[in-house]
């Protein structure tokens, strides 16, 4: 399963130096290897292994997630906005699923 486009939330705009929060939700099944399916074959592992966010080209937050975070992840992190920018968000899943989503920022 390809990951689906990830709802990320973030002010409408703020100032140069200012710390924001950056709010992330994907829906993915986030599948840990440990179940059968009704035949007791095991269903595949395949979760979202890794997140990255970029801003203005520099990496900003990055997260390596294991088979213990739950169906449609939830990730909050911080951002010092340096000026003006676009976030670049990341998910990779086990399956080869990638999505990669640009938000611009509107720094006044």
């Amino acid at each position: 399963m390809a990951a689906s486009k990830p709802r990320v939330r973030l002010p409408e705009q703020t100032q140069a130096g200012e710390v924001v929060e950056i709010k992330a939700l994907i829906t993915h099944v986030m599948e840990t290897g440990n179940r059968r399916d009704a035949e007791g074959k095991p269903i595949p592992r395949n979760i979202i292994h890794t997140f990255t966010a970029h801003y203005a080209g520099a990496l900003v937050f990055e997260a390596e997630l294991g088979s213990g975070i739950s169906a449609n992840p939830y990730l909050s992190f911080f951002l010092k906005v340096p000026g003006p920018g676009e976030l670049v968000v990341r998910w990779l899943d086990d399956e080869g699923g990638e999505t990669i989503e640009r938000y611009p920022l509107n720094v006044v």
